[in-house]
């Protein structure tokens, strides 16, 4: 609920930073853009303005993602090498 209405406020104050603005803030600017441009109650100027911006955006928000599952791939890797010891010295031990 928290996280919710500070998106709105960020995005109401117009707070468009890219650096201060996790995963779930982009996407939620991304979305509200997605939303204006389907409206097609903007400008063509805006338009193209905001669309520049969700440009960036998808970008930002596809960098996260690669990090996350970068992330992820090490622990995953992490433990299967814990796992892959540990079996190890159980046969050694057999």
């Amino acid at each position: 609920m928290r996280l919710q209405k500070l998106k709105l406020l960020l995005i109401n104050k117009g707070v468009r930073t890219m650096s201060n603005m996790n995963f779930e803030l982009t996407l939620a600017r991304l979305e509200e853009i997605v939303k204006k441009l389907e409206s097609g109650n903007v400008s063509l100027d805006e338009s193209i303005e905001i669309y520049q911006e969700g440009i960036t955006l998808a970008k930002n928000c596809s960098t996260m993602l690669e990090e996350a599952e970068g992330k992820v791939l090490a622990i995953v890797n992490k433990e299967q090498d814990i796992i892959e010891e540990f079996l190890v010295s159980q046969i050694k031990e057999a």
